[in-house]
């Protein structure tokens, strides 16, 4: 049988194939691993070079004919499967929508927005800096002296081979204070500002980690006292845990950049074994805070005899923590899906201090 007339029988085949099987049985017998055309093509290499030349052409075009026509009456057929099927369904719009799968917003950015929340509607602004700063931004101009630990090479990070103008190593910033400073010289007060960011600090166990994040308040103006840190402290405390039964207690302590310094205490109460904040069963350190020292605020150009302030700092990932249940501080750097599908929000919890900023 020659070439012309298996494909003439083939074609006719294949057009006569009324479904997918029938089609899936022509497909099999034509170019299966025994099919027609297929001991065609094997016939080839017993051939001798001229015959190929003849052959080859003719049997590898009935190949391609053939697949050629396998794969339009495929293409008709499932088409027509399909228009036979649309008259006879019908999508019930009623019904809900399968879930898609969604990103969710961490905790922490989460509680970073709570807390621009809050502090937006005490007429507080965000001020944000450099987080590789020069040692004089991040400890000179806070009064923190030369033989501080906090600039011993195991407690903060280092860039050797980067130096500042004043040949002095630039550093991972420990704390957002810096940013009170590029304010401070910066503006003229009036000034309220926080300033949230991801600071660095070479410590790591179940309640540190070297990069975690920090929020800063600073308020530098005339008459500014303690009064006034107090209440902004309780008024902030009172929104972000959203209760009204939130107690304050202030003790004495030291920072380099404050004069005087107070340790702030939150009272808690005992529910089902656990701590909540709120009523002054005991008491939990939350905070440091204090008025802003003379050498700081001269340091930045202003005059201490003029304006005063205050300042406050408090870690956002323990604020988090404390806020919705979690229990160790290295899980919100784990990047573990389970964990944040538990505890993340949805994109559309927006925070408002109308709706709840925790809602």
């Amino acid at each position: 049988m020659d070439t012309d007339q298996i494909k003439a029988e083939a074609l006719d085949a294949i057009g006569a194939a009324a479904t997918l099987e029938a089609l899936e049985t022509e497909r099999v017998r034509l170019l299966g691993k025994q099919g027609q055309v297929t001991a065609l093509l094997k016939t080839l290499g017993g051939m001798t070079h001229e015959q190929r030349q003849t052959e080859g052409p003719r049997i590898n075009g009935l190949r391609e004919a053939v697949s050629t026509a396998i794969a339009a009456r495929k293409a008709a057929l499932e088409g027509a499967a399909l228009e036979a099927r649309l008259p006879s369904e019908r999508i019930d719009l009623s019904l809900p929508a399968p879930e898609t799968p969604r990103g969710s917003v961490h905790p922490v950015s989460q509680v970073m927005d709570e807390l621009a929340e809050i502090f937006a509607d005490m007429g507080f602004a965000v001020a944000t800096g450099p987080e590789i700063e020069d040692d004089w931004h991040n400890f000179t101009a806070l009064n923190i002296p030369e033989t501080h630990p906090a600039r011993a090479m195991h407690d903060t990070f280092y860039f050797p081979d980067q130096m500042a103008r004043d040949g002095k190593s630039m550093l991972l910033r420990t704390h957002t204070s810096p940013v009170q400073i590029r304010t401070m010289q910066s503006q003229q007060p009036p000034i309220r500002i926080i300033a949230p960011g991801r600071v660095y600090r070479s410590d790591s166990d179940a309640t540190h980690t070297p990069m975690f994040h920090q929020i800063e308040g600073l308020v530098i103006d005339r008459g500014i006292h303690l009064g006034h840190l107090k209440w902004t402290l309780e008024t902030f405390l009172k929104a972000f845990f959203e209760r009204d039964d939130i107690v304050l207690r202030l003790r004495p302590s030291y920072f380099p950049f404050t004069e005087p310094s107070a340790e702030v205490d939150v009272g808690f109460t005992w529910t089902n074994g656990r701590r909540i904040l709120g009523g002054s069963e005991g008491w939990m350190e939350l905070l440091g805070s204090g008025m802003v020292h003379p050498r700081v605020i001269r340091a930045c150009g202003l005059d201490p005899d003029d304006y005063s302030g205050f300042a406050f700092g408090v870690g956002v990932d323990r604020l988090a923590m404390l806020k919705y249940g979690m229990d160790d501080l290295r899980a919100f750097f784990d990047g573990d899906l389970r964990w944040l599908r538990h505890y993340g929000f949805s994109a559309l919890d927006v925070p408002t201090l109308s709706g709840g900023v925790g809602a």
